[in-house]
Parts: C-alpha cells; structure tokens; sequence
C-alpha cells in the first residue's frame, strides 16, 4: 500500500515539534546536570535567559526549580538574617545531592543575584528578601516559600519541597562544628594531660572540686535561662535592629509579640538574675547577721530593688504584647 506525498508531508510536519520539544527539554536538562555538577553545594547560578529557557519548556516539564532570590548588597546589614537563610538553603542542596546520587534530577536548586537579574524580580515582583520560590514541573505556577518554611532553616525547607514537589530529600547533613583534624588533635592533647587528669582528680585538685566555680556556672546557667538564650540561637534574632526611620538609632526593645531581639532578652535575663541573687543572699547571708539594724535596712533594700526589677519585667511585657498584667491586691487593702 503506498501512501500519498501530501499525507506524508502531513505526517512529518505533525511530529516536528513533537521531536524539537523533547530534544530541548533533554539538552536543557543535561545543561542543568553538568553546572551542578560545577558546584560542591549542587547550586545553579541562574539568570534571566536561562530562566526564561525552563519556563519556555512544555508542560509537564521534566524538573522543578526551587529558586533563592539573593542580593549581595543586603548581607553586610546587621539586621538581615538572608546569608544565614541563603546558607541553609545550601545545606538542603548539598543534601538532597548526597542522599539521592542517582535520582536527583526531579529538582534543581538555584540562586539568583539581584544586580544579575532584575527582570526575573520585576516579573515575580520580589519587593524584599528573603524571597524562595518554587517553579512547579506540572505547570508555570509558582508558589512562594513563606517564613514558616524558612524559619527552622533546611528542615522547614525540606518540609516544603516534600510536600509540593513528589521528592525525599532526606537527612539534612550539617557540617560539624569541629572539623575532623580539630578533634584528632584534641583528642590526642587530651590522651597526653589524661594522666596528669587523673592524678588531680585523686588529690581533688581540679575546677570542678571549686564550690566557687559552681556558683558562678549556676548563676550562669540560670541567667542564660531566663535570657530566652535558646530562643535567640534557635530563631536566629539578631542582637538588635536598626530604626529605619532614623539609620543611626539602634533598637534593643522590638514591640510585639512576634519577635524578640537578643538584647531584650539578655536585658530581662539581667533583671530576673537580680532577683535571684537577692534572694539568694537574703535568705542565706543576711538571716546570719547578728546587727539586726544593719539587717533589716539590707533586708528593705533588697526587697525594694526586687519589686522594682519585676515591676520593670511587667511593664515591658505590657509594653511589648499588649497584654495588661495587674498585681492582685486583697479587696480589704482597697
């Protein structure tokens, strides 16, 4: 059976942009392997032409692109947690790599700069950082990472991806804080003191036998306590803000509810580590003393530098939440 010119030529012309389609999404995707493969953290360096390439490829596409939009200019602010956020975001990279070398082209991960690109900012109207957004395979829609899927750093950002995008990116492989060289050489220190170590822990001659040692790590650890230092670290809040309104103006006390600044804390920390340390020297220094004068007008003083650091605490709470705390007085004081 022969077939005719005109329907072959129909035929062909139909398949055409079938074949171009696919050769371009393939040579597209290997492009996109082999700049990973240049990167230890597996970051693409995209710009506006090579983003502009994805979103031109037919749907479904073959990958999704989460994208970290940067801006260099913004890192040396003090009050901007973006490298702190943009170095997460490269600990998810480098993981998602290291837990899936043979199924690892579902997702790329990106980084865009501002002075590079500021079409593709124009086009998502990005009018502040940190700013994550996830390029769906199936379609062109987008979805912005919000702060929660940022906020506990790669874990939260792990959560997001595996939740919109159908890829396990397992366990997120941190650094340790000491490198590997580091520990041998401590290690091998400790093992050369370890005799001189043990022969002052016979003849309990070492910091730990020091009661004073241990007051003063108590008051430290109770300090850092109520400090919300754990807070701090876990949140990442930076020490203090600068007023916008006036760039030389620091801000230590941040009003509301939502967010605490290191300072603040360490500010209350302070006043509540007051309180404990006269109550400490009330209640096992001053019952000892036998000038009951001397005694009582310590005992006063004490108890009014208490009630004034508290009274302190209460009005900055009310200040910051909103929220009115009243002390409770018996209806027969009124």
């Amino acid at each position: 059976m022969s077939i005719s010119p005109i329907l072959l030529i129909i035929f062909l012309f139909l398949l055409t942009p079938i074949t171009t389609h696919s050769n371009t999404s393939s040579d597209l995707l290997s492009e996109l392997i082999h700049l990973r493969s240049k990167s230890p953290l597996g970051l693409i360096h995209l710009k506006d032409n090579l983003l502009q390439r994805i979103l031109s490829l037919p749907n479904p596409k073959p990958f999704s692109s989460l994208i970290f939009f940067d801006a260099k200019q913004l890192h040396s602010k003090p009050d901007n947690s973006l490298p702190s956020i943009k170095y997460e975001f490269s600990l998810l990279s480098s993981s998602f790599l290291k837990n899936n070398p043979n199924n690892n082209s579902h997702i790329f991960f990106f980084i865009m700069e501002y002075q590079e690109s500021q079409s593709s900012f124009a086009m998502y109207d990005i009018k502040s950082l940190p700013h994550i957004r996830l390029i769906l395979h199936i379609k062109n829609d987008s979805i912005k990472m919000d702060a929660s899927g940022y906020s506990m750093g790669a874990e939260s950002m792990k959560e997001f991806v595996e939740m919109h995008v159908n890829v396990n990116v397992g366990l997120i492989n941190t650094p340790p804080v000491i490198p590997k060289k580091m520990m041998m050489v401590i290690g091998g220190g400790f093992l050369i003191w370890s005799p001189f170590l043990v022969k002052k822990i016979v003849f309990r001659d070492t910091l730990l036998h020091n009661k004073y040692v241990w007051m003063v790590g108590s008051i430290l650890v109770y300090f850092f306590s109520v400090a919300g230092t754990m807070h701090t670290i876990i949140r990442k809040a930076p020490l203090y803000m600068f007023d916008r309104n006036e760039p030389g103006k620091l801000i230590i006390f941040y009003q509301g509810a939502g967010m605490q600044l290191g300072a603040e804390g360490f500010a209350i920390g302070f006043l509540y580590t007051i309180v404990g340390l006269l109550l400490a020297v009330m209640t096992h220094v001053l019952v000892n003393m036998k000038n009951r004068g001397t005694q009582n007008l310590l005992m006063a003083f004490g108890l009014f530098v208490s009630f004034w650091a508290v009274n302190k605490v209460v009005s900055l709470d009310n200040w910051k939440t909103g929220y009115g705390i009243h002390s409770y007085w018996p209806s027969r004081w009124m």
